[in-house]
């Protein structure tokens, strides 16, 4: 009895580890999905939601690697950007780009916590907490779930290499002179990245001179290839037509979520 209580034991143990394996199995990203680098390694990428420097004042759920990931008619736009840019003396740097619907989440639910507040002084120092559902700063969905959008800025070559931010540093608001807010080696833009601000729309009457010529130069460049601004953020662009325009994904940013011939980086 024992031995046939054993056999049985096994051969159920063999029949539920794959439907514990299919269970805990992660998404992955469709077939048409690249990382940047495989398209272009010229392209700087400072990923920021990979890191603890962003306005939740942690890394966000779903960022396993610091990559940037997007649709493939995304990232070739992209590289004739980049060409364009580079004839002239600059490079394009990225922030985030496809972005999954856990890391989303993880912003509703930061948003949600009155109470975390870590952050305010640099992103967001002029708007109050409950506000930011209501006036647009977070939403339960995000364009950059769908891949073909991106968050970007310029800098000018050769390009500097940016101080590393370290948590607990004093925090100056992201809308303070260039050289007083956290050090990017990226062109004056009038405000930092993921500046919950109106100055952060991109033509805000208040940003001129070359700040706004900064604006310009990346707009008049993504437009003319097919990308379209986000009016409320500067740094913010969709690549149109999008392949995926009504679906969300939630496969991780990493190597493993896309297919071999697409992992370069």
């Amino acid at each position: 009895m024992r031995a046939v209580l054993t056999a049985l034991t096994a051969l159920l143990s063999l029949v539920a580890a794959p439907a514990t394996a299919r269970a805990h199995q992660e998404p992955k990203a469709p077939a048409d999905y690249v990382s940047l680098r495989a398209v272009d390694p010229t392209i700087l990428q400072d990923m920021r939601y990979f890191t603890v420097h962003n306005f939740v004042g942690e890394r966000i759920d779903g960022y396993r690697r610091p990559l940037c990931l997007l649709t493939r008619p995304a990232a070739e736009a992209l590289h004739q950007a980049q060409r364009r840019l580079l004839r002239q003396g600059y490079t394009l740097k990225v922030y985030d780009c496809y972005r999954p619907q856990r890391a989303v989440d993880h912003f509703v639910r930061w948003a949600e916590d009155l109470d975390d507040q870590a952050m305010k002084r640099e992103f967001y120092p002029d708007v109050d907490k409950t506000r930011l559902f209501t006036d647009g700063y977070i939403a339960e969905k995000s364009g950059h779930s769908r891949g073909s959008t991106l968050d970007l800025t310029v800098v000018e070559l050769p390009a500097r290499p940016t101080r590393p931010y370290r948590p607990g540093q004093p925090l100056v608001p992201c809308y303070a002179p260039q050289d007083e807010r956290f050090p990017d080696n990226s062109v004056d833009m009038g405000t930092g990245f993921d500046c919950f601000d109106t100055r952060s729309h991109t033509l805000d009457p208040r940003i001129q001179g070359e700040q706004r010529a900064h604006r310009l130069l990346l707009k008049s460049t993504l437009e003319s290839l097919g990308f379209v601004n986000l009016a409320e953020e500067w740094w913010h662009y969709t690549f149109k037509p999008e392949p995926y325009p009504d679906t969300y994904f939630d496969f991780p940013v990493s190597t493993a979520s896309l297919t071999c011939a697409h992992r370069a980086g």
